[in-house]
């Protein structure tokens, strides 16, 4: 016989609605920022003082750093170490320098230029720095501008803009051959210049590069100088092979080798051996015999 249950049978549960979560308990979470300030009661709490907890704290980021610092110097040199390797092996297949071209370079010029760059037989050509080599090539004095290229797998070409040699400047006692901008070009030998025009004194290798092409413009004046003299680094004496001695102003020297050429060309003075032109005065040009015993002859406006 069955079992008689009281009350019926058992009624199915009604399912709870969820409450909602109170307003109290979700400010009771501390925000993000506050997150470094909990830390520090935290601290507090267990005997540290927060001054000593943060002091803590950047001690562990220096101590962090000085471990990247170090590992990444250690990646450089693993880095470098097979850049190498590779470039060994580059070079057994045959990628290793064999020839080297120098272009724009005088004879004088190439074995400074090649010296300078730094580059020799079997160098691996891969490996090559050539913004190095360049910077390298460009303290050459004869060198104006450079250009390195590199042809693989073994050649090099190095293309100059040279500086052309304009005089030999003597001053201090010292011959030094100069360009056109008055810069010593150092590997030069001025003794092997016998060809370029000598000018002599302080300040005639900067403006030697103004009065030397308007001397090349005269021909029969070019061919008799011997020397040009800065006088007080504000004018030039011009000393020719017979020992004459011509005198230029301090400005426009262009107007006064005007005067001589007009002088020679009535009287062919520079033919007569005159110890002394004096063309500093724009009004008069002043002219003595070499034998002269008076102090000068006057020529009036040239003539």
């Amino acid at each position: 016989m069955p079992a008689v249950v009281r009350g019926g049978p058992p009624k199915p549960r009604r399912p709870r609605a969820e409450v909602p979560a109170s307003p109290n308990k979700a400010r009771s979470a501390p925000p993000k920022g506050a997150q470094p300030a909990a830390k520090l009661r935290a601290a507090k709490g267990v005997g540290l003082s927060p001054a000593f907890a943060l002091s803590v704290a950047g001690a562990a980021l220096g101590l962090g750093l000085v471990v990247m610092l170090a590992t990444g110097h250690r990646a450089e040199r693993l880095v470098t170490a097979a850049r190498q390797g590779v470039d060994g092996e580059f070079a057994t297949a045959g990628f290793k320098l064999k020839t080297l071209h120098v272009q724009g370079a005088s004879t004088q010029a190439d074995a400074d230029i090649r010296r300078a760059s730094g580059l020799y037989l079997d160098q691996p050509t891969l490996g090559l720095d050539l913004a190095e080599i360049r910077q390298r090539v460009e303290t050459v004095g004869w060198v104006k501008e450079a250009r390195v290229v590199r042809l693989l797998p073994d050649t090099v070409v190095i293309a100059v803009e040279e500086r052309p040699a304009l005089a030999v400047w003597q001053s201090g006692g010292r011959m030094r051959v100069i360009d056109g901008e008055g810069r010593v070009i150092s590997e030069a030998d001025a003794a092997r210049f016998p060809q370029l025009p000598l000018v002599v004194g302080q300040g005639a290798d900067q403006a030697a590069g103004t009065i030397l092409p308007a001397v090349a413009a005269r021909p029969r004046l070019r061919d008799r100088l011997e020397a040009l003299v800065r006088v007080d680094d504000r004018r030039w004496d011009l000393r020719l092979k017979d020992g004459s001695l011509i005198q230029l102003p301090a400005i426009d020297e262009e107007s006064a080798l005007i005067q001589l050429d007009q002088l020679d060309q009535r009287q062919r003075i520079l033919d007569l051996g005159f110890a002394r032109i004096d063309l500093r005065d724009p009004e008069m040009v002043a002219v003595r015999p070499r034998d002269a015993a008076l102090p000068g002859q006057t020529v009036a406006g040239g003539a």
